[in-house]
């Protein structure tokens, strides 16, 4: 019996759960989705993320695969999921795609953000990393420039992970400024590596505060070690916003 196959589009405030994956020691998003869609579906079902965001991460799109035996209603279920779904997590929609489709193994780009601000801001402190020094982000945005350059990122992966390589291309890595004293790092590659993102951005902040300069960054990437790159920034400020798709995977 051939299985429908389904990518599910999401989105959560990360806040309570230890991360994307299923944990054996804390909630996580995954968990909470799968047993919600195994109720409404009556049966245990599966759900394969695009990847996994680290415990306190945010989601703005986050993508996942499902497979069902029989043809899905997405919009009722859509609908039927946010009314069982905790309010820190919604979907936005429901696709069928091909049986052979894979959320993880056949996304083209990832996409994060990286929020920062200058000032106090009540509002916004669950979700920006404050501040308390100038950095200078002319010279963040010329070190950003290297990630180009560069494939082996080891020098900002956790270590001791399970992946067979710590190679990634990057097509994306700037500051922008959002607000008054707001700004944004943008970084889009094909993959990352787990605690990737927080150590570039650790590191960005040593060039801005004049501990490295673009050359200094530059070195921190051949090393290839841990340890000589800047510490991993608090994971409460970063959110994975986008992941691409060819669209010959789409029913």
């Amino acid at each position: 019996m051939e299985l429908h196959r389904y990518f599910i589009y999401l989105a959560y405030d990360g806040t309570l759960y230890h991360g994307w994956q299923v944990q054996p020691n804390g909630i996580s998003v995954q968990e909470t989705l799968m047993k919600c869609l195994s109720t409404l579906l009556r049966k245990e079902t599966e759900v394969v993320g695009a990847g996994r965001t680290d415990a306190g991460v945010h989601a703005k799109l986050m993508v996942a695969h499902f497979d069902s035996e029989n043809p899905i209603d997405c919009k009722l279920l859509a609908d039927k999921l946010n009314r069982l779904l905790p309010p820190d997590i919604s979907v936005y929609r429901i696709r069928e795609v091909r049986s052979e489709a894979h959320a993880r193994f056949d996304a083209t780009y990832r996409t994060y953000q990286y929020h920062v601000t200058t000032a106090k801001h009540p509002f916004s402190r669950l979700y920006s990393h404050r501040l308390f020094t100038p950095l200078d982000f002319d010279k963040m945005n010329e070190a950003a420039k290297v990630l180009f350059e560069y494939e082996d990122f080891t020098s900002f992966s956790k270590l001791h992970t399970d992946v067979k390589t710590n190679n990634c291309k990057v097509m994306k890595a700037e500051w922008s400024r959002t607000g008054e004293n707001e700004w944004t790092f943008t970084i889009q590659a094909n993959r990352f590596l787990r605690n990737m993102v927080r150590a570039i951005v650790g590191t960005l902040f040593d060039v801005g505060s004049g501990k490295l300069d673009a050359d200094g960054f530059r070195k921190v990437i051949e090393k290839k070690a841990r340890a000589e790159a800047g510490s991993s920034v608090p994971a409460k400020a970063l959110f994975l916003v986008d992941i691409g798709y060819p669209e010959e995977l789409f029913i």
